[in-house]
């Protein structure tokens, strides 16, 4: 019996076969049946208030002297649960679990949803205990729902709802082994914990985990459920994405897209955009097609029927006289959307976010999602999908001078709705936990947000005040100029109220250590803010090593602070100390895997730790994130050349030219030419000979850019043999290659009164002068022969010359001793040409003497 009542809670609504069974055998159940019929018809707060649950929660009011809210609770609620016989055991954990779910859709109307629902713990708990606590009753739950060192905001409505569904769901949940499925609340509980917290908890994504294990192992108990299935999938997708896991979530994504039998796709559509425009262009959409197996398994008793449009929040029309409130198909039949159901609307929703998720912010990215929200919103009939879409379609368009207005507009609607009365609690919860729809105090944030960026500062400020987001009040007081007015505002709420974030606050403003010290002892020393806000103060000074320790006691407290992971690092790459960089940015790419700094800095760590294997494989992750990154190439480039990666490196060196226009690296050429010349094996046992051809194409591209480095050509000349080729025409390139060196480095200068320079010029000058003997000797033609010969002749000539006139000493008459061997050789060539030179103009001269 227990799985036949869990099923339909999880869904939230009876089909009509369920609601018959239900009034014959589940409502009349002793104890339990009265609370699931409250439950069912969405009278959370009649569940509550029941002679049952007041019995459960107060019982004779007796409670220890100063005992916690918190273990009353579970106390009050672990003896329900035991006192009983066997018999009535399943009973009495359906009815704990019927109060677990009423206190969470209660909380989740209070802070989601709305419409404000109001409850007085002195109806619900003993005075004798609401007076013995240290504290006043909302810092007693606001302790109580703190984790990790992560503040609760301060404004959540009715956290006891929360408490009482915490203590149940995982203090208790030992008690209820009837129950199967409770993990599922559970994991439904963290969503909500989790989204009133400063930032991620590690124990919540700990429970989330095995949550969602306990719940995989019971996924057989509805396999005819599939609707149901794809709730839950759906709801371990934005799990897994809060807490930074997006492998999972993308496997998730992927089945609860396979169990709705969806087929979705970007494609273009001729189409028009402005109400002014002639011609149909391809225009971006979204086609949502349903596979053909199964098209018939629509099942709509299982799937929750749409709310009336007149109860959803209004969807504002651009109203712009020259865009379009939504795009003009010329063949409109061709791309029409099926029927969706909540299940495949809340499917688009996930793709829609996850997509969102794993790409980087760009005009591209946002129109893709924009055609999302589009599709979404075409059909609107659920209030937590419509409300989530029209969220995110907000951000999106913020940005966008023709649609600025109609988001302001469309967030003040959905912050109004928030309170309209003809919109059902029981129709608002329907999707709400596998959509995510944002939390009441986001959405305002959100509002002003929109008046900072028209300029009406004054207005947000108004509302940030009234939300008590005391980090974006000073922020506008900033912008405003009053910077007096920040630490004035700071300190008046603290003479209200002393708490750990306004002195961190106070310690932003100020920059002053001492009062992220006060917030450290306040919280007794489990503030990670505070730790945190410390480090950050001494990273802006240089004071690396104070930094270092005061992140290491942040991370302690909660492990899972993306930036905080990444600061870390970079302090300890100031410090040299590179073992600590490689671990903490190694946590940060196991949280962030998609943080191409991140993955560049570990780079660098391994790098400096001899581990230039692990530093290649960083490398290549970082530039998976971020392709147009140079510096990230560079780094590359460089590891790639050190393990003997001559291929990668090629292709980077490619990449680097295409990034930066006058990119040259004549060291790296120069170890890619000797890997190839010498036919070095490569990191993966290759012979280089094979990236020949590969790397001619390299020095063609690099020398045509760089045509005046002669040390470009020299390479260039090596490669083909540098003239002592067994293949003549290798032989002919190298030497014009040989040429263009000589010429350019002739033409450089700076060169001619340094002799060891000059020695150097003139062994090459040598070089090129016995490789065009080698050439002209095998020519056909003693006239191109000649030609070629009487060139080098020339330079060579020019070049002995200059060392004469710039080297010789004037009293002895002799050339600079460095240099007398290099001339002599040089003028013994010169000789060696003339003779040579001599005989080619003979014969191309001989022919025409027969004549």
């Amino acid at each position: 019996m227990p799985l036949d009542v869990e099923i339909p809670v999880l869904r939230g609504f009876l089909t009509p076969n369920e609601a018959t069974e239900w009034k014959q055998n589940i409502f009349s159940i002793a104890e339990a049946g009265s609370l699931l019929e409250l439950l069912m018809e969405g009278d959370f707060e009649a569940v509550l208030l029941s002679p049952l649950v007041l019995q459960l929660l107060t019982g004779d009011g007796s409670c220890s002297e100063g005992e916690d809210i918190e273990a009353y609770l579970e106390k009050r609620v672990l003896l329900y649960l035991t006192c009983g016989t066997n018999d009535d055991q399943t009973t009495r954990e359906l009815a704990v679990m019927a109060l677990a779910v009423s206190c969470l859709h209660m909380f989740a109307q209070s802070n989601w949803t709305g419409p404000s629902v109001s409850i007085h713990i002195s109806d619900l708990l003993p005075q004798t205990l609401l007076s013995s606590q240290p504290q006043t009753l909302g810092d007693a739950l606001h302790s109580s729902l703190l984790l990790d060192g992560e503040s609760v905001y301060s404004l959540v409505a009715n956290p006891f709802l929360l408490l009482l569904a915490r203590v149940i769901l995982t203090k208790c949940s030992s008690k209820m082994d009837s129950l199967q499925l409770l993990p599922w609340w559970t994991l439904r509980y963290i969503s909500l914990h989790q989204q009133i917290l400063e930032a991620c908890s590690p124990q919540l994504c700990n429970l989330a985990n095995s949550s969602m294990d306990k719940v995989l192992k019971c996924l057989s108990l509805f396999s005819e459920q599939r609707n149901l299935a794809i709730h839950f999938h759906l709801e371990c997708v934005y799990t897994n994405l809060t807490y930074y896991d997006y492998e999972p979530a993308k496997e998730h994504i992927k089945k609860a897209q396979e169990l709705s039998g969806l087929n979705i796709n970007m494609t273009g559509a001729l189409g028009k955009r402005t109400h002014f425009q002639q011609k149909y262009l391809a225009q971006l959409i979204l086609e949502v097609k349903r596979k053909r197996d199964h098209s018939g398994q629509k099942d709509d008793e299982a799937s929750p029927t749409p709310t009336p449009q007149a109860s959803l929040p209004k969807d504002y029309n651009l109203g712009d006289d020259t865009v379009l409130d939504k795009i003009n198909l010329a063949a409109p039949d061709q791309h029409e959307l099926p029927d969706l159901s909540a299940e495949e609307q809340a499917v688009l929703l996930g793709v829609c976010i996850d997509f969102q998720k794993n790409n980087p912010v760009h005009k591209l990215t946002e129109e893709e999602l924009l055609a999302f929200t589009a599709c979404i919103l075409s059909q609107p009939k659920f209030w937590a999908v419509e409300v989530t879409a029209l969220c995110l379609r907000t951000k999106l368009e913020k940005g966008r001078s023709r649609c600025v207005e109609r988001a302001m507009m469309q967030t003040q609607a959905i912050v109004d709705h928030f309170e309209d009365k003809n919109c059902p609690i029981t129709e608002r919860l329907k999707g709400f936990y596998f959509c995510q729809t944002p939390p009441r105090w986001d959405v305002q944030k959100q509002l002003a947000s929109l008046l900072t960026d028209l300029g009406c500062t004054s207005s947000a400020l108004i509302m940030y005040e009234q939300l008590e987001l005391w980090e974006d009040v000073v922020i506008c007081y900033e912008r405003l100029g009053q910077h007096g007015k920040a630490e004035e505002i700071v300190r008046r709420e603290l003479e209200k109220k002393e708490t750990p974030s306004l002195y961190c606050l106070l310690g932003d403003i100020l920059r002053s250590h001492q009062y992220y010290d006060q917030a450290w002892e306040l919280s007794g020393r489990r503030s990670a803010r505070a730790m945190r806000s410390k480090a950050l103060l001494h990273l802006r000074s240089k004071e690396f090593q104070q930094c270092v320790d005061c992140f290491e006691q942040s991370l302690k407290i909660n492990t899972m602070q993306l930036g905080v992971w990444f600061s870390l690092g970079c302090a300890y790459l100031a410090l040299q100390g590179y073992e600590g960089a490689a671990k903490a940015f190694q946590r940060c790419v196991r949280l962030e895997p998609d943080n191409p700094e991140a993955w560049n800095n570990l780079s660098t760590a391994y790098i400096r730790l001899k581990q230039k294997n692990k530093a290649f494989r960083t490398l290549k992750e970082a530039l998976k994130c971020n392709y147009e990154h140079w510096q990230i190439w560079e780094n590359f480039i460089v590891v790639c050349t050190d393990i003997g990666d001559f291929a990668e490196t090629i292709k980077a060196y490619h990449r680097l030219m295409e990034l930066r226009e006058n990119y040259k690296d004549i060291q790296i050429l120069q170890i890619l030419v000797r890997a190839v010349v010498d036919n070095l094996m490569d990191n993966q046992g290759k012979q280089a000979e094979s990236l020949r051809s590969n790397l001619k194409e390299l020095l063609g591209r690099v020398s045509s850019r760089h045509s005046s480095d002669c040390d470009i050509w020299q390479q260039y000349a090596l490669l083909y043999g540098d003239g002592h080729s067994s293949n003549p025409e290798d032989n002919e390139k190298a030497l014009q290659f040989l040429s263009k060196a000589h010429r350019c480095k002739v033409q450089a200068g700076g060169w001619e009164k340094e002799p060891a320079l000059f020695k150097e010029v003139i062994k090459r000058a040598i070089n090129m002068g016995e490789v065009t003997m080698s050439c002209c000797k095998k020519k056909s033609n003693p006239t191109e022969a000649f030609q070629v010969l009487s060139s080098t002749r020339l330079s060579l000539k020019s070049l002995a010359t200059k060392a004469k006139q710039m080297h010789t000493d004037v009293a002895t008459g002799q050339v600079h001793g460095e240099l007398q061997d290099g001339v002599a050789a040089l003028e013994q060539l010169l000789k060696e040409l003339q003779e040579l030179s001599g005989k080619l103009r003979d014969q191309s001269q001989a022919p025409s003497s027969k004549d």
